[in-house]
């Protein structure tokens, strides 16, 4: 285990958004996705990052439990936080003997049942708490158009979450013009209604705050001159997905 390293690419001490309570947050570096939305591009291919052994990263995550609460702990997020499994397999086993609450924030696009993965997978669940898994759109063309792949693994993953019972929240990044459509928005929901694991749907909204980090790499940015959405399309999404449904289990995670 002392070969196992993680590479960092940032860290935040007080996230509130990113799994129940307050949480520290561990943004991994590397991703399959290419998402014309994406806020963290410097994620994918840089090499700007530190490196952290599982002991590392728990004890300076430790230093901050007294602020989680009964409900907070650590959350690994990204870029795509199973590019690097092995690492958070072994930092969950250290946290779960401390007692603490993990969570993956994932986009799946890594997913497979092919081996090795498949079984790194699940004896990863062994030890995750909770899953925010985001669905950007259940169309695959649109979804190529979005991200540069397709979406099959990621709803397998999904259902594959639902089959065994591993508790997800959903959430939805709010594009115009690429998601925003009530068809997609309505295909979106039949799909969660259909998984038995969900506790609650998140619509967030797109925005334009990371665009700096494309130009500062300069990559052309996809979503030039599309502006977030407006209240009244959130307000539909948010009707059309239902996150109401899932009230009561956002009262119980906080």
């Amino acid at each position: 285990m002392e070969n196992i390293k993680g590479r960092i690419h940032s860290i935040e001490s007080f996230g509130s958004v990113d799994g129940p309570g307050v949480r520290y947050i561990y943004f991994l570096q590397g991703c399959p996705l290419r998402c014309q939305f994406c806020h963290n591009p410097d994620t994918w291919g840089s090499q700007k990052y530190q490196e952290m052994t599982p002991e590392a990263a728990l004890k300076q995550a430790m230093k901050y439990k007294s602020y989680w609460g009964e409900k907070g702990g650590i959350t690994i997020s990204g870029g795509e936080p199973l590019m690097q499994m092995e690492f958070i397999l072994e930092l969950f086993k250290l946290a779960k003997k401390e007692n603490i609450n993990t969570c993956i924030d994932t986009s799946g696009g890594c997913f497979t049942r092919s081996e090795p993965f498949f079984s790194q997978f699940q004896e990863l669940m062994k030890y995750t708490d909770l899953l925010l898994v985001d669905i950007k759109v259940m169309n695959e063309e649109k979804h190529k158009l979005l991200t540069g792949k397709g979406n099959q693994n990621i709803l397998d993953m999904t259902r594959y979450l639902s089959e065994i019972g591993k508790p997800v929240w959903i959430r939805h990044v709010l594009v115009p013009e690429r998601n925003d459509y009530d068809e997609d928005l309505e295909e979106l929901n039949e799909f969660i209604k259909s998984l038995k694991n969900v506790q609650r749907v998140e619509v967030l909204p797109y925005h334009t705050l990371g665009t700096f980090k494309w130009k500062e790499l300069n990559i052309p940015y996809a979503l030039e001159g599309i502006n977030p959405p407006h209240q009244e399309r959130i307000d539909n999404a948010n009707q059309l997905l239902h996150t109401q449904d899932y009230q009561g289990f956002k009262d119980e995670n906080e």
